[in-house]
């Protein structure tokens, strides 16, 4: 697991390196400058050719500049950048970068949003120091830049506001000048979208910066809601904050990942040890949904798996399943009846199951208090009376709804989710899915490209679909029911139920990967062995 931050998180990270004595706010915003410049070197390393008099070996220093500025001839070939600096710190990160553009040899611009007098401290002085190379202009669009590089360091980490108009529009000409061939970059994130949630503070642009610039660890935003999609591609930078998130104070998210340690099969093990999952099978026309969950739990190593079919899907069932078992199972009764058996220790109701047949037989698992999964229709079922369904929850129990489904069994907290927000910290995925979960008293699964995964305690974490690991080709039908069956299948092997969700959203992400365009859901199971060996199992 790799953990993102909320902006409080990094403000009070690096807040505790100061006052430890070990760094000062002003060489963090130098080394923050740095390494964003080394960042667009190592995206577009042409532009780090382009050294207009510096030697190789001087163009690589990264000490004071080599030469003065009037050193620099600031011809109309010359590397271009328009750096678009806000009244924070943000700001203050963009005059450095300026000044080190300057330093190789560019002809760069900045502007400012704001009062220079009521810049920060440390902000303050870099802006005083980009003084003494070049001018400062107020925030406009009027001018007809033309830029090979932008930069947007307008609203980083402390945005709490949607952006003033002189910096929309001075964006606005910075997106349009890409058709050109410039290059967008941010310092953070997008001026325009909120730390904490990824949403939106003002609806912006319909194409991704070309870069991201964050610093020590990636933020909720690079991971939840509109963020990913406006953030382009993410790097982040170290300026030496390792080993300041403390514990007892950074309740940090969790990005999810797979641990192969966790699939580890040994000789002596058969298939009791792995688990017995039983899946409960819709009527006549019905069953192809759990026969997905099915195979998915089978696939991902379940010991047996068990279909709970009606009798009237039995012959359909049977003429398409081998490995996976069948057993009637037509109502409360028969359901009762059937876990009896001790050995079924993880059980999965929802998939094609049917709302009223839902509605009958969840209370009967539910009392068994064994490792359960609802999906669907086991969700959809408790709409008018969502209250029901949490109180007979379990804390083995794990939900996995949709957005619409979330919307059904938590209305007031979706309410909040789909406020547009006008101040930040926006409310997010991450807070509606800490707060379901704990509302149910179980680990909630908030499905969609930044799946949230929350447990009781406020434990959480993001399976996120974007960037390289992005799989649009998962929108197809099936995909969810899949899901299911990888929980379910991991909860038979006696997974925790939060590490039985997030592994499983993993894997379902990976296998998508591994098949590609194309795909549809009973794909998603056959890959798990090319994915499997891929992790070295």
């Amino acid at each position: 697991m790799s953990e993102l931050l909320t902006a409080a998180q990094m403000r009070a990270i690096e807040m505790a390196a100061i006052e430890s004595g070990e760094v000062t706010g002003l060489e963090l915003m130098e080394r923050a400058g740095r390494g964003v410049v080394e960042a667009i070197f190592e995206e577009w390393p042409e532009l780090a050719e382009e050294h207009h008099g510096l030697t190789p070996e001087e163009a690589v220093d990264w000490g004071p500049a080599p030469k003065p500025p009037e050193y620099f001839e600031q011809d109309e070939g010359a590397l271009r950048a328009v750096v678009l600096c806000g009244p924070g710190n943000n700001g203050g990160d963009g005059f450095v970068v300026a000044r080190l553009l300057k330093e190789r040899g560019w002809s760069v611009e900045v502007f400012l949003y704001g009062n220079a007098e009521k810049l920060p401290p440390d902000a303050r002085v870099n802006y005083e120091r980009w003084r003494e190379m070049g001018e400062v202009a107020p925030m406009s669009a009027e001018q007809p830049w033309y830029a090979t590089l932008y930069l947007d360091a307008g609203f980083g980490t402390g945005v709490t506001r949607a952006m003033p108009e002189d910096l929309y529009w001075a964006l606005s000409v910075a997106h349009q000048s890409r058709l050109k061939g410039s290059k967008l970059v941010a310092i953070d994130q997008p001026s325009s979208v909120c730390t904490d949630s990824g949403t939106y503070f003002r609806p912006c642009y319909d194409e991704p910066y070309d870069l991201t610039v964050c610093f020590h660890r990636k933020k909720l935003c690079h991971y939840l809601a509109d963020g990913p999609e406006a953030s382009g591609t993410v790097r982040i930078v170290d300026i030496g904050l390792a080993g300041k998130d403390d514990p007892d104070w950074v309740e940090a998210v969790s990005y999810s990942q797979s641990s192969a340690q966790a699939f580890s099969k040994f000789h002596e093990q058969y298939k009791y040890s792995h688990g017995h999952a039983l899946i409960l099978s819709g009527g006549a026309g019905k069953s192809g949904a759990a026969r997905l969950t099915a195979r998915g739990a089978l696939r991902i190593g379940a010991g047996l798996v068990t279909l709970g079919v009606p009798h009237e899907a039995q012959g359909e069932v049977a003429a398409q399943i081998t490995a996976v078992m069948m057993r009637e199972v037509g109502d409360a009764g028969a359901l009762a009846k059937t876990l009896e058996d001790e050995r079924l220790n993880a059980l999965c109701l929802g998939p094609g199951l049917g709302i009223e047949t839902a509605r009958a037989l969840v209370s009967v698992a539910l009392e068994t208090c064994r490792a359960t999964v609802l999906d669907a229709d086991a969700l959809s079922a408790f709409a008018d009376a969502p209250d029901d369904l949490f109180e007979m929850l379990h804390e083995t129990c794990v939900l996995t709804p949709h957005e619409g489904e979330f919307k059904r069994l938590f209305p007031d907290i979706h309410a909040k989710l789909v406020e547009v927000p006008t101040t930040g910290p926006a409310y997010s995925k991450v807070d509606a899915t800490r707060e379901a979960a704990k509302q149910a008293g179980c680990v909630v699964l908030f499905k969609g490209p930044d799946t949230v995964i929350a447990d009781p305690t406020g434990r959480c974490s993001i399976n996120s679909a974007h960037y390289d690991r992005s799989a649009p080709w998962l929108a197809t039908a099936g995909s969810g029911d899949v899901l299911a069956g990888f929980i379910t299948g991991l909860l038979a092997r006696g997974f925790a139920p939060m590490q039985a969700a997030e592994t499983a959203a993993w894997l379902h992400v990976e296998c998508a990967l591994e098949f590609g365009p194309g795909l549809i859901a009973e794909d998603l199971p056959e890959m798990l062995p090319a994915v499997f060996r891929k992790l070295g199992l």
